[in-house]
């Protein structure tokens, strides 16, 4: 780059996705670099996106709530498919070679910290609390990781799994180590730069959007997540559906909180790519979103539920499917378009519900991530569903700002960083100047289809739901004859 100097670079910081723990050897090294493993799919990192845990994720759900109800409390009352012991245990069910030959699991976000710095070896190893305290249900308040009783109630190998696991998980304001001479020469940076613990892309993509009190950072990609951020001091409850309320996760010295959908640009790249409305050209995306934005709120007929990858917040079950209601014969793919736009809307309204409806406030609304910043009929969509201002983050690159952020406080001010998070965002982070503000006359129209949508949502999702769902492609109608009117 010109201009650029390696001795610009004063610290590294470290994000990436999550849950996605690694099976490592006694020396820290991945099992896929062994030759016996390299191409065994269980030695590999097993990715958020993976699902296949979910018997194992409702087996420890089920014996939390018998015999350590304290450890779903701050995970949001269910443990999910896409966290660590849910995948961890399915290894050990459906490929106990790996899990017998694996030392340790480290979540990604640990390990690369630990290979930049020569950390990699288990009693090294620096564990970030963002990983540990949301997917493996960390927490000081039980001395760490669930415990070696209850892990071995699930199989013996898990309980004897614990011992090996760190005892201590450490926030993002401290370095793991220093770069070590192998990696300085491989990346041509200096040697002993500071290496900050690790976090997931979410949370310092939180970081990266100048996540503070009150406001609600919503990361948009081929998923989302929520995060919201709490003073330690202040009485926070228990919030069923979170991915967790953990201290220190995003920013020290405050609860993190994590919501989330597990699919939104999944979503339309499964109708745009798999479905194939317009066939293989290029730009599909476009010529949907211009044809969507003529259409007005309810002029489709078109309800959907945004499940397709099933649901993270706030029903937590993977097992739930996507749904798509009032199709006719005369229904095009725009009108579809729009109808899992507004869906993915309105999964993030009832999130933005959940806060409030626990008291905690949602001041504002910052979004980030590559749909907010390509694609504005989304941004307005949202905006008209929420019936609040969509701000979006000025940095394309929420997550490897956070990160930077994360490597400027490592290096502390007197290396040229920042003493703490707040100067750093101060500095580092801003908003665009365009806001996205709702439209009364679609947020009144919206509030009628988000109805119909919670019905759905309730009928699917819940037990306990009575509603009659007789009405709603009744109701549907109704909507679309006003709306075309």
């Amino acid at each position: 780059m010109r201009g650029f100097s390696p001795d610009q670079i004063i610290g590294i910081g470290v994000d990436t996705t999550g849950s996605t723990p690694l099976p490592v050897d006694r020396h820290g090294h991945p099992l896929a670099f062994d030759r016996r493993f390299a191409k065994h799919p269980a030695a590999m990192a097993w990715l958020w996106k993976d699902h296949t845990g979910i018997a194992e994720a409702g087996e420890i759900t089920a014996l939390a709530r018998k015999l350590r109800p304290q450890y779903l409390a701050k995970c949001g009352g269910t443990y999910s498919s896409e966290w660590f012991f849910s995948k961890i245990l399915h290894c050990l069910r459906t490929s106990p070679e790996v899990f017998d030959a694996a030392y340790l699991w480290v979540e990604c976000s640990d390990w690369v910290p630990a290979m930049l710095t020569g950390t990699e070896p288990p009693d090294q190893l620096t564990v970030g609390i963002c990983a540990a305290g949301h997917k493996a249900m960390f927490n000081d308040a039980w001395g760490g990781y669930p415990d070696a009783e209850f892990l071995s109630q699930l199989d013996p190998k898990l309980g004897a799994l614990r011992s090996r696991l760190r005892s201590k998980a450490h926030t993002i304001d401290r370095a793991v180590g220093g770069l070590t001479l192998e990696w300085a020469a491989r990346t041509g940076l200096p040697a002993n730069l500071p290496v900050a613990v690790g976090a997931f892309d979410a949370h310092l993509g939180g970081v990266g959007s100048g996540i503070a009190p009150g406001t609600l950072v919503k990361i948009i990609g081929t998923s989302a997540c929520d995060m919201m951020v709490v003073p330690v001091g202040d009485k926070l409850p228990d919030i069923p559906g979170l991915c967790g309320i953990v201290p220190g996760s995003i920013l020290p010295g405050h609860y993190g909180l994590e919501a989330g959908q597990s699919a939104v640009g999944d979503i339309f790249n499964w109708f745009v790519n798999y479905i194939q409305p317009l066939g293989k050209k290029a730009g599909s995306h476009e010529a949907l979103s211009a044809a969507a934005a003529k259409l007005a709120p309810g002029e489709s007929g078109l309800l959907a539920l945004d499940w397709n990858n099933g649901n993270r917040t706030v029903l937590v079950d993977q097992r739930l499917t996507g749904l798509l209601l009032g199709q006719t014969l005369y229904t095009t793919p725009a009108e579809i378009y729009r109808a899992l736009i507004e869906a993915t809307a309105f999964g993030a309204l009832t999130i933005i519900n959940r806060f409030v409806e626990y008291g905690v406030k949602v001041e504002q609304i910052v979004n980030c991530g590559g749909i907010a910043e390509k694609n504005p009929l989304v941004m307005q969509i949202y905006a008209d569903v929420t019936g609040r201002p969509i701000k979006i983050s000025r940095s394309g690159q929420t997550c490897a700002l956070g990160a930077a952020i994360a490597g400027a406080v490592a290096a502390g001010k007197s290396a040229g960083g920042y003493a703490n998070y707040a100067d750093a965002q101060k500095a580092m982070t801003g908003l665009k100047p365009r806001i996205f503000q709702p439209n009364a006359t679609a947020h009144t129209v919206y509030k009628e289809l988000y109805s119909l949508y919670r019905k759905l949502h309730d009928a699917f999702g819940t037990q306990q739901a009575n509603d009659n769902l007789y009405p709603v492609m009744k109701e549907l109608i109704e909507i679309r004859n006003r709306a075309r009117k």
